[in-house]
């Protein structure tokens, strides 16, 4: 018996090629959404009292993550039914306000962190106050990474995506060390190679992101969802 044709489009080739068009579509059109940001963001020096400053300029890519995610979760698997642009503007558009109601509080936490850690000798604070902090802005890296997933793909409330964001942290501990995996490498390539790298890898880390937290989609839509 002869093997039937496979359909054009559908091969592996043709699956690859989809992937690596959405990547660099969706990649373009993140960059393109955060360069208002990242321009202002490249003309602040290193002072230490431009962090406030440098959060308001990174705001627009909490929205700009969120629509990435989106448009990756919903991407076509091959050559005949490719609209990742269209993806990425529907993700924009249903979840830059919630995704901007979760980032803007989590950025502001990270920055008064930061800038105590970069001022922690003038504080006199034992030395077990900086691990303390150290580890509370890793913990909130770690919840946004479920909160950014969550509000991307599902239209919860903030406050019950904050909540499922926290409540997911240890209930699937393997998302979260994913996650943690994610975080170590992207500062890995910021602190070894250039500061712009993360933000030039962002689709295929951000499907990373995606690919670890399939259970923790799985038991939303199962068990949060109507």
């Amino acid at each position: 018996m002869s093997t039937p044709p496979i359909a054009f489009g559908a091969g592996p080739l043709s699956r690859a090629a989809a992937l690596v068009h959405t990547l660099l579509t969706v990649e373009a059109l993140l960059l393109l959404t955060a360069a208002p940001g990242f321009a202002a963001l490249l003309s602040l020096g290193t002072d230490p009292g431009g962090m406030p400053l440098a959060a308001l300029c990174l705001l627009p890519l909490g929205p700009a993550l969120s629509a990435a995610v989106y448009a990756l979760h919903h991407r076509g698997r091959d050559l005949t039914d490719l609209h990742p642009a269209r993806a990425y503007l529907r993700g924009l558009r249903l979840n830059a306000l919630p995704a901007l109601k979760l980032f803007t509080p989590l950025l502001a936490w990270l920055t008064v962190i930061a800038f105590t850690l970069t001022q922690f000798a003038a504080t006199g604070l034992p030395g077990w106050w900086a691990a303390l902090l150290g580890a509370t802005g890793v913990t909130l890296l770690l919840w946004g990474a479920h909160a950014l997933v969550l509000t991307s793909l599902f239209a919860f409330r903030a406050r019950d995506t904050a909540r499922l964001a926290a409540y997911f942290l240890l209930r699937h501990g393997r998302a979260t060390l994913a996650a943690a995996s994610l975080l170590v490498l992207t500062g890995a390539l910021t602190a070894l190679l250039t500061e712009a790298l993360p933000a030039l890898l962002a689709a295929p880390l951000l499907l990373s992101l995606l690919h670890t937290s399939r259970t923790v989609i799985a038991e939303t839509q199962e068990d949060f969802t109507v």
